[in-house]
């Protein structure tokens, strides 16, 4: 833990949200440094990463040259760790771009069970074999290289859904890529306390990429997170589950990788749409996660290169800068539920809206008081549009943070026309 300037009571509840690992005997990974940047290893892997790592959603932001140069910046602070979650052959062949002729400095974690679906344009999650196949298939081929460090099966959100997958072809050939080297590492992605430490105790993965921050810590696992009656309890601490998560974790040598740090698209950076009713920063959100001591990198989400560069200032940031224990002294405020985070797990629509997209600049607007010229285009350059909608609602069932997927499409069209 950071040496932060506490009152006797905060530092009880900090030491409380420090995870309560040290009752199981639990110790953060051993670091290592480089520069600015602390390196710990990756569970059982032998793997060292540095703390802070990145994702994939920036590409689709940038251009080839700005890719180039986005990845430019991470290597050179010492960022070696990607998720590549998008089967977007456009950003998977950025990504490619950027790391060409220096694959060996970014241990590459991607996602086995997601596919691009040309007809619609858009993302697919799936469980079949031949689907996966095609998905890592073009991941290899679209970023250069015959093989990752980390096969991540996609998104498990639901009990019934890892239980289907358990004996099944598809787990097969996860574990089939790792016989023929062309993943290194099996790992798991959810949102779910429950499923993860499920994975966790199967013994089939060595890595967990989980949704980690103030704000979600503190929901029960049949709760949504995004519901404002689940923060009203907010100083009775983390879950039971997700710390029996965590503790399993460090006791069994699983590293937990951070999604959503900031709390999706950023609302614990926004007072208006924090969860906990006032803002973070972005040293705070990192801050708490890395003090997780399961907890072996922790992912910016990032839409360029000057926000890259502001998240790596935690590297140089005192502990008073990385202090969050304003959690625990602050009552948290009624938010709004439903919020969507930009994650994607609604897809595939059969209108082929990009339902995230969608969603992002209606929050702009809304957040603007106004529709600008600018944000208008964006609007309109999309392919399909929210008025497209066939009000089917396969998109809320997928949707992990219970969003009304059908009220946000007639917004956007009230908002921007069509």
């Amino acid at each position: 833990m950071y040496n932060m300037k506490l009152n006797k009571l905060s530092i009880i509840l900090c030491t409380m949200a420090a995870f309560i690992m040290c009752a199981c005997g639990g110790k953060k990974a051993e670091e290592t440094h480089q520069g600015n940047m602390k390196y710990r290893v990756l569970g059982s892997t032998g793997i060292e990463v540095g703390e802070i790592g990145i994702g994939c959603g920036v590409f689709e932001e940038l251009d080839t040259a700005q890719s180039r140069a986005y990845m430019d910046v991470a290597i050179d602070s010492g960022i070696n760790y990607i998720d590549i979650y998008d089967p977007n052959p456009d950003v998977r062949a950025k990504i490619g771009y950027a790391l060409r002729g220096r694959r060996d400095k970014m241990n590459i974690q991607g996602h086995i069970g997601c596919y691009w679906d040309e007809e619609l344009n858009q993302y697919k999650r799936t469980r079949t074999v031949e689907a996966a196949k095609k998905g890592f298939e073009d991941l290899l081929r679209l970023l250069e290289t015959d093989y990752i460090e980390v096969g991540m099966m996609h998104i498990f959100d639901d009990m019934a859904d890892w239980d289907s997958v358990q004996g099944s072809d598809y787990l097969k050939y996860v574990q089939q890529l790792k016989k023929e080297g062309k993943i290194k590492h099996i790992g798991m992605s959810s949102h779910n306390a429950e499923v993860a430490l499920a994975a966790a105790k199967s013994g089939l993965v060595e890595v967990i990429m989980f949704s980690l921050n103030p704000a979600f810590d503190r929901v029960s696992a049949d709760k949504s997170i995004w519901d404002t009656n689940s923060y009203k309890n907010m100083l009775a601490g983390v879950d039971p589950v997700r710390t029996e998560l965590y503790n399993y974790c460090v006791s069994h040598k699983i590293a937990i990788v951070v999604m959503k740090a900031f709390g999706g698209g950023g609302r614990l950076l926004d007072e208006k749409r924090s969860p906990l009713g006032f803002a973070l920063t972005t040293n705070q959100c990192l801050a708490y996660s890395l003090a997780n001591p399961s907890v072996a990198v922790s992912l910016c989400g990032t839409k360029n290169i000057e926000q890259l560069v502001e998240n790596l200032k935690y590297l140089t940031a005192s502990d008073e800068d990385k202090d969050y224990s304003i959690i625990y002294k602050k009552e948290t405020a009624d938010v709004a539920c439903g919020d969507c985070t930009y994650c994607s797990h609604c897809a595939p629509c059969p209108a082929g809206i990009d339902i995230a997209k969608v969603n992002e600049l209606l929050d702009l607007a809304k957040k603007d008081g106004k529709v600008s010229p600018q944000l208008q285009a964006q609007y309109d350059a999309l392919q399909h549009h929210a008025s497209e909608c066939t009000n089917c609602g396969g998109c809320e069932t997928r949707c992990p943070f219970k969003v009304s997927v059908r009220e946000k499409m007639k917004e956007a069209v009230k908002t921007f026309g069509k």
